[in-house]
């Protein structure tokens, strides 16, 4: 067997002799166990440029990793390189030009404390450790996002390396088209984005934190709560956002509960959400002013340091009748051997949005009302496959209720997989795809396919391409 030369790269390498091996290769999903080949912490653009010409002279796939949160583990894989940008992580806020710049491998907490630290509301998402990049890459859904928009709608500008380790700016005067592209066709389709500069917005100090649960609730309950959740949100205030979950806990039984962010006191959170507050007497409700940075620490806080899990998100676009509601319910009353815990989650969208024409951006399901995840969790191994057929089961009567799916929330069983995700936006990204990577060097599962096959002189792609 040759010896693999590792001569090129720079940066902090891992390899499969390194003592940090076991450790670098875990992702947050700890059911994603992948062995790469070399892993490659970047700490600056000379070393993802590098990294990508050293993976083309050596045939081997590239992986980008920032955060490690990719819900089916596409940003990882065997005998690959991974190049990770956790280490580009650097902030610079400009009060004055109205822009924070972040780094690569940024991450959600350190973006909410850096602005938050300074009044500034940020339309991030709800895990500490995401990538802040990532979550733009596939549109970015948020607790603030009825309000702020999408992650990717405060996009102004993102520094790029392509297939050849050339630097791209992308925004609205520069590559507009691969600017068009980023904001929501998630992954790493194009190149790896070593900085992202986004739009500050106003200043806020106080809004309120709403957490509500209905522990042991029964059918009735949660049809209840899930029927009136779907009428309040066609005109619910956008300051308001909340995420409802029918649940099943192997340790606290079953339930449905609503975690949720609004811009505003307390007292009017409460008016607003009157009608969900009194459907059974067995009610745990927390609805507190803070200001807006506690809220979001609240949250982050609330998500473990990692978890074994299957999970996947559709878009809602229409109310369920209580027959389709119950058949959701019945769903959680009955999870895989072996299980944690287990969820039916309602997203909410709308708001800012919507405001938003679906063909502005890449990211097309502006419409929609809800995203709908699906997810069991389990912490013993030996239950992982019973739990992760489960969740694709399941998942085949949750695509009968939903339109396309939510490209942040992968899942490998995804038929079609680009038309679910990209609706009519996809012919577009195709394009773009052939433009900006017409050898696929970023290739992975589930990637965007260029429009056409271009044949390929070997002394320009460095690897055979069919």
């Amino acid at each position: 067997m040759n010896k693999v030369n590792y001569i090129g790269l720079t940066g902090k390498l891992i390899t499969k002799d390194s003592i940090e091996y076991k450790e670098s290769i875990k992702s947050w999903n700890r059911a994603i166990v992948r062995y790469p080949l070399v892993i490659v912490y970047c700490y600056n653009e000379e070393d993802v440029i590098n990294a990508i010409k050293w993976a083309r002279e050596n045939h081997k796939e590239i992986r980008v990793r920032s955060g490690g949160h990719s819900y089916e583990g596409y940003s990882t894989g065997n005998d690959v390189i991974v190049i990770d940008v956790s280490e580009i992580n650097k902030i610079h806020i400009d009060e004055e030009k109205g822009y924070v710049k972040i780094g690569g491998g940024v991450r959600n907490r350190e973006v909410y404390e850096n602005l938050g630290n300074k009044g500034y509301a940020f339309p991030g998402g709800g895990c500490p450790t995401v990538g802040v990049p990532g979550l733009i890459l596939g549109g970015g859904w948020g607790y603030s996002c009825r309000y702020l928009g999408l992650a990717s709608d405060s996009l102004i500008e993102a520094e790029i390396i392509n297939y050849k380790g050339d630097k791209l700016i992308a925004n609205k005067d520069e590559n507009s088209d691969l600017f068009w592209a980023i904001m929501g066709s998630g992954g790493c389709n194009f190149g790896v984005v070593t900085s992202m500069t986004i739009s500050l917005k106003k200043k806020v100090d106080m809004g309120s934190l709403i957490h509500v649960n209905y522990p042991n609730a029964n059918n009735e309950i949660i049809l209840e709560v899930i029927l009136r959740l779907q009428e309040m949100f066609k005109s619910l205030d956008r300051r308001m956002n909340l995420k409802t979950a029918i649940y099943n806990s192997a340790s606290k039984g079953q339930g449905v509960k609503f975690t949720g962010l609004f811009y505003g006191s307390a007292r009017e959170a409460k008016e607003i959400l009157s009608s969900i507050l009194n459907i059974s007497k067995e009610i745990e409700v927390n609805i507190e002013d803070k200001s807006i940075l506690e809220c979001n620490r609240w949250i982050q806080d609330s998500h473990p340091d990692y978890e074994k899990y299957k999970s996947t998100g559709r878009y809602v676009n229409r109310d369920y009748t209580k027959e389709e509601i119950n058949r959701l319910i019945e769903i959680i009353r009955n999870p895989a051997e072996g299980f944690h815990y287990t969820a039916v989650s309602l997203y909410g969208l709308g708001g800012a949005i919507a405001d938003i024409n679906k063909f502005s951006t890449a990211y097309y399901y502006r419409d929609a009302r809800f995203i709908m995840g699906i997810q069991s969790v389990w912490e013993e191994d030996e239950y992982a496959s019973v739990n992760e057929e489960w969740v694709i089961k399941s998942f085949k009567l949750i695509k009968e209720l939903t339109e396309g799916s939510f490209v942040n929330f992968p899942i490998d069983e995804l038929s079609d997989y680009e038309k679910e995700y990209y609706g009519e936006n996809l012919s577009k990204l195709r394009k773009i795809k052939a433009k900006y990577d017409p050898y696929n060097i970023f290739d992975y599962p589930q990637a965007i396919n260029r429009k056409e096959n271009i044949k390929v002189k070997d002394n320009e792609s460095k690897r055979c391409y069919n």
